[in-house]
């Protein structure tokens, strides 16, 4: 595992097969802090994280069973990958519930909700993190089909996810959606999954005014350039590599480890006066300046 603050070297790489999987990478993204100490900030929640089962969404899966919650792990068809976080997280004292399917199906979110709380009887905390992206060479090259796939996975699985868990959200809940550094600067070769991502940001900040009554915090999380399994799966082969490496002002990416910690923070009691609001961990690009 590199220190924390070094660049680390990524070989030109490419999954044909969309999303990608973490154990086709080279090198593996570290997805854990093993120097962590555990503060028990969760201690008796229960998390639905979407993507969980790889990247970001397995380093949140990580962290939070490792400060005491119980976790639904929500994926596509990765299963390895969803076994691996697994396993983890039963290893560190807790309870996983995996569930695969296609969160841009209404139903199948409906269904996650609910086999989440056949599991656990509660759900407090809702990471809606899944996305995708497949990187084009101007508007003209994003088909109607891609656009809808883009929009139905990142941003319509929010509203449904989310509507689905609602009415079992308690005073003190935390809903967490997963943005982009792209939605505040743009990409050129992202044009759907950044304008995806900007409605996330929307999204985030309209749910947040709409739930103060009931006191559940909403807030959104938008990384820069993070080493996950949609790099290789979504990017062109000569993307992959140092092109990648040097998109941060730090002249590094980063890892899902450095990412998840946003995610505790905003789940746990430290960001009890925080609703609205999105963190920004993305190797010291400027945003809202």
């Amino acid at each position: 595992m590199a220190e924390a603050g070094e660049p680390f070297d990524i070989p030109p790489q490419h999954q044909e097969r969309q999303p990608g999987r973490e154990t086709l990478m080279e090198p593996r993204p570290e997805f854990e802090d093993f120097e962590h100490k555990s503060s028990d900030e969760l201690k008796g929640k229960i998390a639905l994280i979407t993507g969980g089962d790889s990247g970001i969404g397995r380093a949140v899966s990580v962290l939070f069973a490792s400060e005491g919650a119980d976790v639904c792990i929500v994926y596509l068809e990765e299963h390895q990958d969803a076994r691996t976080t697994a396993g983890r997280v039963k290893e560190l004292g807790r309870e996983a519930l995996l569930v695969s399917g296609d969160i841009g199906d209404e139903e199948f979110c409906a269904e996650a909700v609910d086999r989440t709380l056949g599991k656990f009887g509660r759900l407090d905390i809702l990471v809606n993190n899944a996305g995708w992206h497949v990187s084009q060479n101007g508007l003209e090259n994003i088909s109607s089909e891609q656009l809808e796939h883009t929009f139905r996975t990142n941003i319509f699985s929010m509203f449904y996810l989310t509507r689905a868990a609602l009415p079992h959200l308690k005073e003190g809940s935390s809903i967490i959606n997963t943005t982009s550094v792209t939605a505040y600067k743009g990409s050129g070769h992202l044009i759907d999954y950044a304008a995806s991502k900007g409605a996330i940001v929307s999204f985030t900040r309209s749910l947040a005014v709409s739930l103060l009554e009931r006191k559940i915090r909403v807030n959104a999380v938008a990384p820069g350039p993070v080493w996950t399994p949609l790099i290789p799966s979504g990017m062109p082969i000569e993307y992959v590599g140092a092109e990648f490496e040097d998109r941060s002002p730090m002249e590094r990416v980063g890892q899902p480890r450095e990412i998840a910690p946003s995610f505790l923070f905003l789940a746990s009691d430290d960001s009890t006066y925080m609703t609205g609001q999105v963190l920004h961990p993305n190797g010291g690009t400027v945003v809202n300046g």
